[in-house]
Formats: C-alpha cells, sequence, structure tokens
C-alpha cells in the first residue's frame, strides 16, 4: 500500500484492495530460459536501492507486454482514498503463488539475492520468495504516482518447507517492461534521501527495458515518486521481497 509523504501510520491488509477474484492469467513462459546474463547488484543508492539490468531480455519483455495487453486493466481514481498518494495508472493485481515462484526460482533471482553474501545485511532477514500478489501497472501520456511511501506487510506463504510460513515483505520490486528504447518518455522513478522533495536531492532511476529495481520500503522507505509520463507507455510488473517473521 502506498501512503502519501506524511501519514499516520496505519495497519494494512496482506491483500490490497482492488485485487482481481479470478483464476490466474496464463503468463507467457520465459524464453529464453533465464538468467540470460550474470546477475549482478548495482546499487544507485547504498542499502536502500539495487537494481538488477537485463534480468528480462527485450524480446521477453516485448511478449509480455503483448501479453499484459490482454488483460482487464481498470484505471486508478483521481482522487484517492484519505492518507493515501495521488496515483493514476491503469493496473491490474492477482493473487498468483505459482507466478509469484517462478519468479523467484526461475529467472537466477533467488540464487542472485541468496548467493550474495555482501548483500545479506540489505533484506531485512531470510528471505523465502515473493509476494504472490502480483500487479501490473501501465502508465500512459499524462499518468503519475505522486510522493509516497511503500508499506510492508504481512503475509503467509506456502513453502516447500511449510505450507503456512508467516513473512513480510521488506522490499518493493518493479520489473520495467518498457523503457525510451520502446518511445517511453518521463516515467523515472525518483528517490529523496532526507524525506522531503528537494530536487538538489533527487536521485532518479530512469526507466530501463528488462531491469529490475529493488527498493527498501516499510519503515525503512524512502520518499519515492513515479514522474508523469509524457510519452508512449511504461510497463511495470511489481511483487515484493519475502522475510521469515522472526
Amino acid at each position: 500500500m502506498a501512503k502519501e509523504k506524511h501519514p499516520k501510520k496505519q495497519p494494512t491488509s496482506s491483500t490490497p484492495a482492488g485485487t482481481t477474484k479470478q483464476n490466474p492469467p496464463d503468463w507467457p513462459v520465459f524464453k529464453p530460459p533465464l538468467p540470460v546474463v550474470s546477475l549482478d547488484f548495482d546499487a544507485p543508492i547504498q542499502d536502500k536501492v539495487v537494481v538488477l539490468r537485463s534480468f528480462f531480455p527485450k524480446n521477453l519483455c516485448r511478449d509480455y507486454v503483448s501479453f499484459l495487453r490482454t488483460l482487464p486493466l481498470t484505471t486508478t481514481p483521481g482522487k484517492p482514498k484519505r492518507g493515501m498518494a495521488v496515483r493514476v495508472n491503469d493496473r491490474f493485481q492477482i493473487e498468483d503463488p505459482a507466478f509469484a515462484d517462478r519468479l523467484w526460482t526461475q529467472t537466477g533471482l533467488k540464487e542472485a539475492v541468496l548467493g550474495n553474501p555482501d548483500k545479506a545485511h540489505l533484506w531485512g532477514g531470510e528471505v523465502v520468495g515473493l509476494n504472490p500478489n502480483i500487479r501490473v501497472y501501465r502508465y500512459t501520456p499524462g499518468q503519475f504516482f505522486d510522493a509516497h511511501y511503500d508499506d510492508s506487510n504481512n503475509l503467509t506463504l506456502t513453502t516447500p518447507d511449510n505450507p503456512s510460513l508467516p513473512v513480510k515483505t521488506t522490499w518493493t520490486l518493479l520489473l520495467y517492461l518498457t523503457s525510451s528504447t520502446e518511445g517511453c518518455v518521463g516515467g523515472e522513478t525518483v528517490f529523496y534521501p532526507h524525506d522531503r522533495q528537494s530536487k538538489k536531492e533527487a536521485i532518479p532511476i530512469r526507466p530501463e527495458t528488462g531491469m529490475l529495481l529493488l527498493h527498501k520500503h516499510g519503515d525503512d522507505c524512502m520518499l519515492h515518486e513515479g514522474k508523469e509520463v509524457t510519452a508512449g507507455e511504461k510497463w511495470i510488473l511489481r511483487s515484493d521481497l519475502c522475510v521469515k517473521k522472526r
């Protein structure tokens, strides 16, 4: 759940409102098999934001964008609920543990996260998978996401070792499927490290086709926004890292 710049902390639901109650879609296969490159973390903002470039190859991104266009997207209201940030985009949500597991185990992400001892301190605990609440975002010209923080959520995952494992989310996961290469202008994700919207302090992350961006959320979330798209379309797949509850 995303909140505006200085909200009073409120409890959040493990299943966000608006999640589609239907059978999961038939997501395209990962072709070619992933990963296609060595997944090495880059940290634009130390201990707060990391990226994995070429997480999806461009042809797979194109396949996914074509597929996502067939889903029943809904446009968020221009006037948000009280305490929520203004967000104007088209979105789709689905509870899909199988696809979340595919993203975790069949892309190289699990190995990149768990096999990197230098990054182990970042995740806030033992990472066991991804949030099964999968979100699809499309931003068209004029659409944006105002400055906000991302909440942490408490969930229950089914894992090979535990059919009912209590977890919490600690990092937002954004997979960019389009960028300027496909004609998307604008749409930068901008972080403000000192919790104020200052142009001098702003750290923009420009969308790159196939790039995975992860940023810390919950109590340690930085203020951030999705800048307005002025041309083309920005497509994103969203989930979250989940760690065992202590």
